[in-house]
């Protein structure tokens, strides 16, 4: 129940994460360990393109999940909180695209001249927004609403920068036919939200087959989750949130 937890637990994780990637004798284990095919057993699979390892779960489906729910965030905030002005939406994007072009200026100035380490100029361009929350939910009610909205705002758009950087720049191939099918379900979704379909269970459907065509396309599967997030209805004008299907979705993915 307490808000603060999340940021233990992650404090935790990546501490002991940090230790055993160093440890002798134990950091290939690590490693071995998040290349385990856990559903490898199940037939089939292998073929649709499913068959993911522990490390591939982790990026591009749970993390799918927590974009899912951010974007979900910054939808009603953008809707009917603190960033329902456009003047305080532009400081997160502003800030955003700095920090995506500054850290990447800087790291091409100390790697100038080796061919090999400039092909990581993007790597400092994405905010882990995961950790960002994480730290501002140890200090708990201490931290203004207005600062968590802000940042979550900011590495949102960060990240899906980051996203665009390596779709255009390191993908080795992009699958049009998959882009496609992710187009179509976006164009259903806008649909569905347009002639106020409450219940949230299509939505969810769509999603989940708009995130495995988004997979299948060579584009960062997170997407999907942020794309699903802005068609969710909000409902503005009433007040009972069993009655808005993003506020429930909210409440129920908190924890």
């Amino acid at each position: 129940q307490r808000e603060a937890s999340g940021g233990i637990l992650l404090m935790v994780a990546a501490t002991l994460a940090v230790i055993c990637a160093n440890l002798p004798g134990i950091h290939h284990i690590y490693e071995e360990f998040f290349h385990l095919h856990f559903f490898g057993w199940i037939p089939g699979l292998e073929k649709i393109g499913l068959d993911l390892s522990l490390h591939e779960i982790i990026n591009d489906a749970l993390m799918a999940a927590f974009f899912f729910l951010v974007g979900l965030e910054l939808k009603r905030e953008i809707l009917e909180g603190e960033l329902s002005d456009p003047r305080n939406i532009m400081l997160p994007i502003v800030g955003a695209v700095g920090g995506m072009i500054l850290p990447a200026v800087l790291y091409s100035l100390m790697n100038m001249g080796d061919a090999q380490a400039m092909r990581g100029w993007a790597v400092p361009t994405a905010t882990d927004i995961a950790f960002a929350l994480g730290v501002l939910t140890l200090l708990g009610s201490r931290v203004p609403n207005a600062l968590k909205i802000f940042l979550t705002s900011l590495a949102i758009f960060d990240d899906l920068g980051a996203v665009l950087i390596i779709a255009f720049f390191y993908t080795a191939k992009i699958s049009f036919l998959p882009l496609a099918a992710v187009f179509g379900c976006a164009l259903i979704l806008a649909a569905m939200n347009k002639v106020n379909v409450a219940k949230k269970t299509p939505y969810l459907l769509v999603g989940i087959v708009m995130w495995y065509a988004t997979l299948q396309s060579g584009v960062h599967a997170t997407i999907a989750g942020v794309l699903l997030a802005l068609f969710i209805p909000l409902f503005k004008n009433t007040s009972d949130i069993s009655r808005s299907p993003l506020k429930k979705l909210e409440r129920k993915l908190h924890p």
